[in-house]
């Protein structure tokens, strides 16, 4: 028997997506960097770390898991990786939490 086994297998790729979105969002720090690069309209190299209380280590391993969830790209740059939010994918997540959304109907009072 395996420890921690979830079955991601038995859900469908539109609701992993979406879970794999929302652990990347899960975490303030995370959504403090994505809230840094949406208000700088550009690339961001270096800057993330004097804006967040952590260590360069802890950023770069927020900015990591924002990237593996597709939301952040970055390019390499000399020594330095840019950073900016990831337009064709935050699209997609907006549209796919907006579904998700949209499926309560608050006419609908059960408790």
């Amino acid at each position: 028997m395996s420890m921690g086994l979830t079955k991601t297998s038995k859900f469908s790729e539109k609701q992993n997506a979406l879970a794999t979105l929302a652990k990347a969002l899960g975490h303030p720090a995370r959504i403090a960097i994505i809230q840094y690069l949406a208000k700088q309209h550009s690339c961001v190299c270096g800057d993330i770390v004097e804006e967040l209380p952590l260590s360069q280590s802890t950023v770069s391993q927020h900015l990591k898991e924002l990237k593996t969830a597709g939301l952040i790209k970055g390019t390499i740059d000399g020594p330095s990786v840019c950073y900016c939010i990831n337009a064709e994918s935050w699209k997609q997540a907006e549209q796919d939490f907006a579904d998700l959304f949209a499926m309560f109907d608050s006419n609908f009072d059960c408790c």
